[in-house]
């Protein structure tokens, strides 16, 4: 019997994916959990259509993330810190603080977008990494100034 899976399912297979499974497995498992339905043709082109809507919709995300790395890149955000004896910082920017320029600036990013590998604790400029999409990385230049 061949299944098409609504949910992925360890071991068997992935949503969106055909797969020929044994017949009570198929009716008494998964069919009867919501877990997948039976291939038909109505259903096959249901699927087909589904996933070419998500791929356009997907195209079309990641043509505003790019548009989005293009104005971040262009960008320069500036933090005015404390500074001790031989220019040496107060503490470090963080996430939260990058995230509060984002803020101010009109971007809507969640801080787990922000990638920062090593805390900022110096004065110049910095190259920060946001992750707006798997396939679109922006790299914005920070720059701390006392």
């Amino acid at each position: 019997m061949k299944v098409i899976f609504i949910k992925d399912v360890k071991g068997q297979g992935k949503k969106n994916e055909i797969k020929e499974v044994s017949d009570g497995y198929g009716q008494n498992f998964l069919i009867k959990k919501g877990f997948a339905v039976l291939a038909t043709q109505n259903n096959i082109k249901r699927l087909d259509q589904n996933l070419s809507e998500q791929r356009l919709e997907e195209t079309l995300l990641i043509k505003d993330m790019e548009s989005l790395k293009q104005k971040l890149e262009k960008e320069k955000f500036l933090f005015h810190v404390k500074t001790g004896k031989a220019d040496m910082m107060f503490g470090t920017i963080s996430i939260k603080q990058i995230k509060k320029e984002l803020d101010n600036k009109g971007y809507q990013i969640d801080r787990k977008q922000i990638k920062l590998m090593n805390p900022i604790t110096s004065l110049g400029f910095h190259n920060v990494k946001i992750e707006l999409h798997k396939k679109v990385e922006a790299t914005i230049k920070i720059q701390v100034v006392k």
